[in-house]
């Protein structure tokens, strides 16, 4: 991976969610090398971090995946806020709603102000997946059926890289080819900003579907800060309040995979 330089990029405010960590197909390579060249003010951590529904089907923990909690925990020590809002596969953390650990903040979910003064309302997204809300056993083969394509994923890409072929996602081209997934992924960001709006916010800040995105939808900007299983993506505010997304995979120099960037309101 590239050094980039000795100097960590500062921003404002850092966002990543979906790290997965407990599972073979978490990015702990760039996770870990994210981590140590960036800071911030303030760190939200967006949900499914640890995955507790892979954990409890089959013990994976190794040594780096406990640094990566070690490198959050000591940034919270260090003067970072760390804000941390549960996903579904790490729900259990949800018992613990507005206490603190290690100076880690826990959340339902969170307002934030931008630098330009927009408000973002901070979420991982589950609740507003009809499939997690009203058929949950489904959701679980649907988890299955994810962490099988990874598999997949990773066997094609092994045979890719002996060929000296660039990598390809193939969970990420179904995604984007599966007319049930696309219309799946639009019913999602459509109920994403209509709460939005109802809670009189410019913004929403989401992880949960692993497709990194920044646009407006009808007045309302959606953000979505991607995974570090596929995209390798966190979204950052810069100190002059406009936000993006950043491909880690691209900057460390693994394989990249998508990016985008939006001005915040009020900036040109």
């Amino acid at each position: 991976m590239n050094d980039l330089s000795n100097s960590p990029l500062s921003f404002r405010t850092i966002w990543i969610s979906d790290t997965h960590l407990g599972t073979p197909g978490a990015r702990v390579d760039e996770l870990l090398h994210f981590l140590k060249h960036t800071q911030s003010e303030t760190l939200y951590l967006v949900g499914d971090i640890i995955d507790g529904w892979q954990l409890k089907k089959r013990f994976f923990w190794p040594q780096k995946h406990n640094d990566v909690i070690q490198k959050i925990l000591r940034k919270a020590r260090n003067g970072t806020k760390v804000i941390y809002i549960p996903g579904n596969h790490d729900e259990a953390a949800r018992e613990y709603i507005d206490y603190s650990f290690g100076e880690v903040e826990i959340h339902m979910d969170y307002i934030h102000h931008t630098s330009t003064g927009e408000k973002l309302w901070v979420v991982h997204g589950d609740l507003f997946d009809n499939v997690i809300k009203h058929a949950r056993w489904l959701a679980y083969l649907g988890d299955f059926a994810y962490v099988s394509l990874l598999r997949a994923n990773r066997l094609i890409n092994t045979i890719r890289q002996l060929l000296k072929l660039p990598y390809w996602s193939f969970s990420q081209y179904l995604k984007h080819k599966v007319k049930s997934a696309v219309s799946f992924i639009s019913a999602f960001e459509t109920a994403m900003v209509t709460e939005t709006r109802r809670r009189d916010c410019d913004g929403v800040v989401c992880g949960h579907i692993h497709k990194p995105e920044i646009r407006e939808i009808d007045g309302i900007r959606y953000y979505n800060d991607g995974d570090w299983v596929e995209s390798v993506t966190a979204m950052v505010e810069h100190h002059d309040g406009s936000i993006e997304i950043i491909n880690w995979a691209n900057m460390a120099g693994a394989e990249p995979v998508s990016n985008a960037m939006m001005p915040a309101v009020g900036s040109s």
